[in-house]
């Protein structure tokens, strides 16, 4: 039997090296671009004929469309909303990353630290310029709480400091780590249903079913966590705390 983590494995699909750099297109790349390229025929077709009683697939598109805005407006408020379109894209690349994973025979882009490690810096350089952009030097009073005693600030800046800059860190291990586990469980359990046969391996197949549905749920649960914490700390950068 494979190696649960065999899964894992990137492959190039398209060798290119270019001045040492290995810049392959692989597997990983082709379920990206297949994330991109089904997200942009959903929502053309979804709404290329919008009518005032939705069909199907305008009504997904629409619901959708609220989900991102009402958690934008919930969490950021309504200054918060002119970042919609970077928000709501970062949701459906990750909810279709973690979603065609769990086809068989696909790839699960987002189980690789390198991938959910990209998202996350790049939400907080984001975060970062848009706190700096509207508050200037200001923004550094992130560091030290409003009204703590002056005496404190060795002690806060410090502990402030360092929960900022983990943000990062803890949002890319977070849907990385969900993300891999699962799979690996999936695979370890569908080897004892492989092993034990037709018979004995009813139990199993029962529990990986099971499993299967969870991590559905999952998915589309890590999708929502990453997309609401990337929409607590756009609050941060706007209203401060």
């Amino acid at each position: 039997m494979a190696s649960p983590v065999e899964q894992f494995a990137i492959k190039p699909l398209v060798p290119i090296h270019v001045a040492g750099l290995d810049l392959s297109f692989t597997n990983s790349s082709l379920m990206m671009v297949a994330a991109v390229a089904l997200s942009g025929a959903f929502f053309w077709f979804a709404t290329a004929r919008r009518t005032v009683v939705p069909g199907r697939l305008q009504s997904v598109a629409e619901l959708m469309y609220e989900f991102i805005a009402n958690m934008i407006r919930d969490n950021v408020g309504k200054e918060g909303m002119k970042y919609f379109p970077y928000i709501f894209t970062l949701f459906v690349f990750v909810f279709l990353g973690n979603m065609i994973g769990m086809l068989p025979y696909s790839f699960t882009f987002t189980s690789h630290i390198a991938v959910t490690a990209g998202l996350a810096i790049a939400v907080f350089v984001v975060v970062t310029i848009i706190g700096f952009a509207r508050h200037g030097t200001h923004y550094l009073r992130m560091f030290f709480p409003h009204g703590a005693p002056l005496a404190t600030a060795p002690i806060l800046i410090p502990i402030e400091l360092i929960s900022y800059l983990s943000r990062p860190f803890s949002l890319s291990v977070r849907l990385f780590a969900n993300m891999t586990v699962g799979h690996i469980m999936l695979k370890v359990l569908a080897g004892f249903v492989v092993a034990l046969g037709i018979v004995g391996g009813l139990v199993p197949f029962a529990v990986v079913l099971g499993i299967t549905v969870l991590e559905f749920f999952i998915a589309a649960l890590q999708a929502y966590v990453f997309t609401i914490l990337t929409c607590i700390y756009l609050n941060d950068a706007i209203n401060m705390h």
